[in-house]
């Protein structure tokens, strides 16, 4: 679990990719002596474990599956990445609640200049889009940010030039990929309240014939 709060823009040092997936080197500024074999560390909000430690450096092991559904496929030597290390107990939750379970790969569609920060419109697959919620929660390469302006599989993101400074997103331009997760709040309300969605479905139908037949029979001569 993790808060969307990145905590450190990570180096790729390496990738050996081989037939089973990829081995991913990454150099940070993280404090390696806090951090163990086995935990676990979202990469662009990718969650992936820890399987070495050298002097300035982790690796991890991305399995195919993950590199072809997330945008750590597309990783190269010098790249860099956002990373963030799991939630503890005694950790302030600045973002939201992240699962690290990367839901799809979007896409910025603009980047617009405001005052000092920028307005960036992202675009996303269909099946994203009915979890968007205006002023709802969305993680963009692991960074929590906030919804607005909804249009179909497009919507909108505020980012203050803290947020472009420290992840990204501020070397990112139109037409770049980016991991998507939606809110699992609202993942969780739909998969909760999905079976009861034809019953109420069906209500409603019966009571807009009831209404149509009520107004049918008063407005008869």
């Amino acid at each position: 679990m993790f808060t969307g709060i990145i905590e450190d823009l990570g180096t790729v040092a390496s990738i050996k990719r081989s037939a089973a997936g990829a081995v991913l080197m990454i150099r940070t500024a993280l404090p390696l002596a806090r951090i163990a074999l086995g935990d676990s560390i979202a990469i662009n909000g990718a969650c992936m474990t820890v399987t070495a430690k050298r002097r300035g450096a982790f690796a991890m092991d991305i399995s195919a599956e993950s590199l072809r559904r997330t945008v750590l496929g597309a990783l190269a030597p010098g790249d860099r990445v956002n990373l963030e290390r799991c939630l503890t107990l005694d950790k302030l939750i600045g973002g939201h609640l992240v699962s690290g379970h990367v839901d799809g790969v979007g896409r910025i569609a603009a980047i617009e200049p405001e005052g000092d920060s920028r307005l960036y419109t992202f675009e996303v697959p269909a099946a994203q889009t009915r979890y968007l919620v205006e002023k709802g929660s969305v993680t963009l390469d692991g960074i929590s940010l906030t919804v607005f302006n909804i249009r179909g599989r497009r919507f909108s993101v505020a980012l203050i030039p803290h947020t472009l400074r420290m992840t990204t997103l501020g070397f990112k331009r139109p037409g770049d990929a980016v991991n998507v997760e939606s809110d699992m709040l609202v993942k969780y309300v739909e998969r909760i309240l999905g079976p009861y969605a034809p019953a109420a479905n069906g209500r409603k139908r019966a009571v807009t014939r009831a209404r149509i037949a009520l107004g049918a029979s008063e407005g008869a001569p």
